[in-house]
């Protein structure tokens, strides 16, 4: 965690930093924000990545990158993969491939460390037995990865797999998540998550000479103690990576086109008048789940600007609201493939931001002092959205249950409601602190340090 006491902004040449992204949108976009922060002190930065979801090097001139040029089964590349099994087999089909690569540009190149998504188990030993110190990028937050860390204890305790009855008990070592909150993936295999997670946390504790989050003390000070507690090595809150970049505005790392048309559609929109709604890049909802939304939101009176990602919606059909909305309801919303998120947020015609609460969408929206309308879909998603409603107070749940008329007066609640007022102004208070923490900088400089004492 970052010390107090100012020092002098380490700045050196020479020693590289190879970085390892895991190839989905929301682990690109944090590891190459870290990648140019490194790059901005002095640091040289080799970006290894898979062909599959690969980032644009046009983006990022100053950084060099390198293709593993891996070869994946469908299990690991289709879209309705269960995600499990696509983490399994990325992890056993990119090993090799990232090893080669990593000792190729050993022979080369004055290697510093790697710095390794924290989901890429396999790459964390392969870069440790090679002799390189390796750091985790951890892409949630710092309380998901303590549930983590936690997870075979409580296997051991009856805690996981979840059971019914027991979806309601705070879970001790971990307040204010319940049993319910704990990371879980419907539908996929039990036991193969719980494995999955095992041979995370194992990689960590074996392989990580540290572990960097894109989190800040101010948020998470208590679970970034314990993970330096629980892993004897130091954790580096370098977050909120988004507003740490240089310039004057973080660029877009996204795999998807946004559609900026719809800035010109908030600029017609008064101040906090607009729900945005987005699921985030990967979540995908049933077909019943989507029209019931659609329905809530034409039945709220409130103007609505929605993503609708082509794919995220189950059941066949076009991604678009049913036809049975009437035209003075469709008036009131506008749907876009994607957004450009950072800028929706920040447009002052934006009064909340409907989420599945992945952590970056709850990081960016704490950072544009907007409160959240929680919906998680599966993984860590349902951590932060009981830390957004239960422990920073920043955001309401719209519940287990999705249905028109509950939606409908949720919307409402958190846009026009007391309640909505009063996270209003917590996040407006996380935001200042979010700013403090971007202005002094103080982790990201002790992570330089680090990196050039290995």
């Amino acid at each position: 965690m970052a010390t107090q006491e100012k020092e002098e902004a380490p700045h050196a040449v020479g020693r590289r930093v190879v970085l390892f992204p895991l190839p989905f949108q929301g682990h690109l976009s944090p590891m190459l924000q870290l990648a140019e922060l490194l790059r901005a002190r002095g640091l040289p930065v080799t970006v290894l990545h898979t062909d599959f979801n690969a980032p644009d090097p046009t983006r990022h001139p100053e950084l060099a990158f390198v293709p593993i040029h891996e070869a994946l089964p469908t299990s690991a590349t289709s879209p309705d993969a269960d995600i499990v099994a696509q983490l399994l087999a990325l992890n056993s089909g990119c090993e090799a491939p990232f090893r080669e690569a990593l000792a190729s540009l050993l022979r080369r190149e004055d290697v510093a460390c790697a710095v390794v998504d924290g989901q890429w188990y396999a790459a964390l030993g392969a870069a440790s037995a090679l002799g390189v110190p390796v750091l985790a990028l951890r892409t949630d937050s710092a309380a998901t990865f303590g549930s983590l860390l936690a997870f075979p204890r409580l296997r051991d305790a009856g805690y996981v797999p979840i059971k019914e009855e027991r979806r309601d008990e705070l879970v001790p070592e971990l307040e204010p998540l319940r049993v319910r909150d704990l990371i879980r993936i419907d539908g996929s295999d039990v036991d193969a998550l719980c494995g999955f997670i095992s041979r995370v946390a194992d990689a960590a504790r074996a392989s990580a000479s540290g572990v960097v989050l894109n989190s800040f003390d101010a948020i998470e000070a208590p679970e970034l103690a314990r993970i330096e507690k629980e892993l004897s090595c130091p954790a580096f809150a370098v977050g909120p990576l988004h507003r740490m970049c240089p310039g004057p505005a973080p660029a877009e790392h996204g795999l998807h086109a946004p559609d900026r048309g719809c800035l010109a559609w908030l600029d017609a929109h008064p101040a906090r008048s607009v729900l945005y709604v987005s699921l985030g890049s990967v979540a995908r909802v049933d077909r019943g789940v989507f029209e019931e939304m659609a329905w809530g939101l034409a039945g709220s009176g409130v103007p609505f600007l929605w993503v609708v990602r082509p794919g995220s919606v189950r059941g066949g059909g076009a991604d678009e609201p049913p036809n049975g909305l009437d035209e003075e309801a469709r008036s009131r919303g506008k749907v876009v493939a994607w957004a450009p998120q950072l800028e929706v947020l920040a447009h002052e015609a934006v009064g909340a931001f409907w989420t599945h609460c992945g952590w970056n969408s709850t990081l960016e929206s704490v950072c544009a002092g907007v409160p959240m309308l929680a919906q998680p879909c599966f993984a860590d998603q349902t951590v932060n959205a009981r830390y957004v409603t239960h422990r920073w107070g920043v955001g309401l749940e719209v519940g287990d249950v999705i249905d028109r008329v509950r939606v409908a007066e949720r919307v409402r609640m958190v846009m026009l409601g007391e309640e909505g007022d009063r996270a209003r102004e917590k996040v407006r208070d996380l935001k200042l602190q979010a700013d403090q923490c971007v202005a002094a900088s103080l982790a990201v400089d002790n992570l330089v340090r680090y990196v050039l004492s290995l």
